[in-house]
């Protein structure tokens, strides 16, 4: 059995390497083609969600399923925000095909290929610790959504590393009241054990699932007091998403 799970990994993670020299070169492509006529990118976003999804439909350990679609207006602009446990809720999140601009750490740009077509996507990164970063980094959201394009946001800024869910840092909810834009949330479960910590060797299923809730509307919210309501706005999404989490949590154990 052990040998198995060796051979399925090699296989998987050789796959994943090959594959990711196969697609940037197609987004490549996509993006230069594409430059006069779809300025926000979306046909490059929908190749990225495919191409992040192909690791979820091949992979042996992994599956996802997406719910809530019926919550959202396609087309509509909204500030994204979802909780973080894993690396693997990034492709769980483009599993939802979904059209949006990730906020992601600088550094995540330098990785090869798969940094690469953050790039090309316009992506938004941001700097931990530098307001110049931040600041540019919320301008920068400000541009896309003016565009048309919703931005995505992991607000507890980092991953979770006991399960729990951390608090919300404010940027997410101050462009959301700044911009008018709606707070779109979604909770991801089930993928803390997808890829195991200071490990790649993938030995358990993890059944994953995330759901989009209804938007939160941000019209009621006093723009002249961006501080405390940035603050109130993340603490009724906190809720939102913790609430959605326990139910997910309570279907998962009555069906299994």
């Amino acid at each position: 059995m052990r040998i198995l799970i060796y051979i399925l990994n090699i296989s998987f993670w050789s796959f994943f390497i090959l594959t990711s020299l196969v697609f940037f070169a197609g987004a490549l492509i996509i993006r230069l083609v594409s430059i006069p006529f779809d300025p926000n990118r979306k046909f490059l976003q929908q190749y990225s969600c495919f191409w992040a999804s192909l690791y979820v439909w091949t992979n042996p350990f992994w599956t996802v399923q997406v719910s809530g679609r019926e919550n959202l207006v396609r087309g509509n602009p909204y500030v994204m925000v979802s909780n973080h446990k894993s690396i693997v809720d990034i492709l769980v999140i483009f599993r939802t095909f979904l059209h949006f601009k990730w906020v992601s750490k600088a550094s995540m740009f330098k990785v090869p290929l798969l940094g690469w077509n953050m790039r090309l996507n316009g992506y938004i990164a941001i700097r931990r610790g530098d307001p110049h970063s931040r600041e540019k980094c919320l301008a920068r959201c400000r541009e896309w959504l003016g565009l048309g394009s919703s931005v995505f946001f992991f607000p507890e800024g980092t991953r979770s590393k006991d399960g729990k869910m951390g608090s919300f840092k404010p940027g997410a909810f101050r462009i959301a009241i700044e911009t008018g834009r709606d707070i779109l949330p979604m909770a991801i479960h089930g993928s803390e054990h997808a890829v195991p910590k200071h490990s790649i060797l993938l030995t358990e299923k993890s059944k994953m699932s995330v759901k989009i809730l209804p938007p939160i509307k941000v019209s009621g919210f006093d723009r002249t007091k961006l501080e405390q309501e940035s603050l109130r706005l993340s603490e009724m999404v906190y809720q939102v998403i913790q609430t959605a989490l326990q139910e997910m949590g309570a279907s998962n154990r009555s069906a299994a």
